[in-house]
């Protein structure tokens, strides 16, 4: 019998290809320990927020856009599921509205989760608040309370990142 190290996993998912990644690597972490995985999709409020103040959404459309983000997010999450690999692992989504890194660490505190398993970078890449605030999977490292698994994203073996055969 496999000593069950890891009895719930988070994968947070922003639907990147990193995060796919990472949610794969969930799902052989989830059958080897017979672990439950959490999956958890943040709507980045303050990126909604910073577009109304900005003028390039008007606010009264705040409550629109946050229902196609939701729907989005369960279309997403449930192509996710539907493949083979998912069969035979107890999975449930969440969904959150707020600030990435704090939902995932405090979704992580609040349902005694024991990895969190993440890509190491979502679908926007560099940018000023990461230069100076760090990544949302740096911040989770900080905050979370339990280890925290970062999955980059893959390339294909036997190949550099060039594309050259090695």
């Amino acid at each position: 019998m496999v000593d069950r190290l890891f009895t719930k996993i988070l994968v947070p998912v922003d639907f990147s290809p990193c995060s796919g990644e990472a949610f794969r690597i969930a799902l052989s972490f989830a059958k080897l320990y017979q672990a439950e995985v959490l999956l958890l999709h943040v709507v980045d409020t303050r990126s909604l927020e910073a577009l109304n103040r900005l003028g390039l959404a008007p606010a009264s459309e705040g409550a629109k856009q946050k229902k196609q983000l939701h729907h989005f997010a369960r279309l997403n999450a449930r192509q996710m599921l539907a493949g083979e690999e998912v069969k035979g692992v107890a999975i449930r989504r969440l969904l959150a509205d707020g600030s990435p890194f704090e939902e995932i660490a405090r979704t992580a505190r609040v349902e005694g989760v024991d990895l969190v398993v993440m890509g190491s970078y979502g679908g926007t890449i560099g940018g000023v608040d990461k230069i100076f605030f760090g990544s949302t999977a740096e911040k989770v490292v900080r905050t979370a309370g339990c280890p925290v698994l970062t999955v980059p994203l893959p390339t294909k073996r036997g190949k550099t990142r060039t594309g050259k055969s090695v």
